[in-house]
């Protein structure tokens, strides 16, 4: 087994907040620690301080701009690839993706990187997502993303490698609570909380992540819970002001205006979460994998989900007492009215792992380089073959 140093870009819009976001930084990471070379390509955000303290390069580029001035970037991102004689050219979304590829596909064969895509969402079913299923490697975050590609494009099964999203247990650890100083804070910043049942929604602000069916739910349990109070955890685009407005405007139609706090964007969601009674994913429609959910299990904290999608997934295999039907606030009032009465235990051993899915992301580099890691535990994730019966663990494929 030799040492192999690898050189790996990783293209995304920015780099400001958000799953697809914080799996980028968790990558770059452990890129270094494991003693490779690690580069982003982004607008840039909030997120580029602390990718650069923990060793990686970040290069400003606006390659997520929708413009067909930022075709300029193909030529050169294509002579920055030779020039730095990059392994890996890793693509997390499609308007960066048609840029990389354009500046790949142009390349010659023998001078050119290895090609990987992320399929983080089921995209709009169309030639401009196809992009994100041309890479030689293709990951598929979840069973359901699995499942939509193998539907929707003409992709070899074989291509596709499944590979879970993972939690780090030291950053999400079972039980913690946040200490006394960033309690006084908090309850500073949002009085209205303080002694109050705190019931979470950790979502950006956008219709289809269910922030209505939250606020209706509030509605119900007021009369019967006087100290239910909801947390709306999650930044508002500027497009997104209008449903915001709504939103606003539905919780005081349904007079709980004052039972119900948005926070805005939040660093500190994790801490947000450990004082919750529970934490909702209500998207009404599928998500990919569905972070949040996996971060709250791991806290120990309650979680109930509309079954479907990664969402669903993850309950199914941890705490399958929260899935609930879609859409269906009666049966979420109910449970939850349980649940503030007797929490549910949740289990303190999930197969949902960090290091299992950084371990099987740099497999997957060095399954496209021909090399390996010495001393590495890293394996390739499973092989999604069409048509194939086999389940496929959590565990064996994080």
């Amino acid at each position: 087994m030799t040492f192999a140093r690898l050189t790996v870009v990783q293209v995304l819009p920015a780099l400001e907040s958000g799953g697809v976001e914080r799996g980028t930084l968790e990558v770059a990471r452990y890129l270094v620690e494991q003693g490779h070379r690690s580069i982003v390509i982004s607008a840039g955000g909030r997120m580029v301080p602390l990718l650069e303290q923990q060793g990686s390069e970040h290069l400003c580029w606006p390659i997520g701009k929708k413009s067909v001035r930022t075709l300029v970037l193909v030529q050169r991102l294509r002579h920055y690839l030779i020039e730095q004689q990059v392994d890996i050219l890793h693509v997390r979304s499609r308007f960066p993706g048609w840029i990389a590829y354009l500046a790949w596909s142009g390349m010659d064969p023998a001078q050119r990187p290895h090609l990987v895509t992320t399929v983080h969402g089921p995209y709009s079913v169309n030639a401009y997502s196809a992009v994100m299923t041309k890479g030689e490697r293709v990951i598929v975050i979840s069973s359901m993303i699995r499942d939509y590609v193998l539907q929707h494009y003409p992709v070899q099964p074989e291509r596709l490698r499944l590979n879970y999203r993972g939690v780090d247990p030291d950053m999400h650890r079972y039980g913690y609570q946040p200490d006394a100083v960033w309690r006084e804070a908090w309850y500073e910043a949002f009085p209205q909380t303080r002694q109050q049942r705190l019931i979470t929604l950790p979502a950006r602000v956008t219709r289809w992540k269910g922030q209505l069916d939250f606020i209706e739910l509030i509605a119900r349990l007021q009369p019967e819970v006087p100290e239910i109070h909801g947390l709306i955890v999650g930044e508002a685009k500027q497009d997104k002001s209008r449903f915001m407005q709504e939103l606003r405007a539905r919780a005081k139609e349904l007079g709980v205006a004052d039972r119900i706090t948005f926070t805005g964007h939040r660093a500190d969601v994790r801490e947000i979460m450990a004082i919750s009674d529970c934490v909702f994913s209500l998207s009404t429609e599928p998500e990919a994998f569905g972070r949040t959910t996996l971060e709250a299990l791991s806290l120990g904290v309650p979680v109930m989900g509309y079954a479907h999608g990664g969402v669903g997934e993850q309950l199914a295999a941890i705490l399958p007492e929260g899935l609930l039907p879609v859409g269906n606030i009666a049966t979420a009032h109910a449970l939850l009215l349980e649940w503030l009465k007797q929490p549910p235990t949740v289990p303190q051993q999930h197969p949902y792992s960090l290091l299992k899915m950084l371990e099987n992301t740099l497999a997957i580099y060095l399954e496209l380089a021909g090399t390996s890691v010495a001393g590495s535990a890293s394996r390739p994730g499973p092989v999604v073959r069409r048509g194939s019966a086999q389940k496929v663990s959590p565990s064996a494929s994080a």
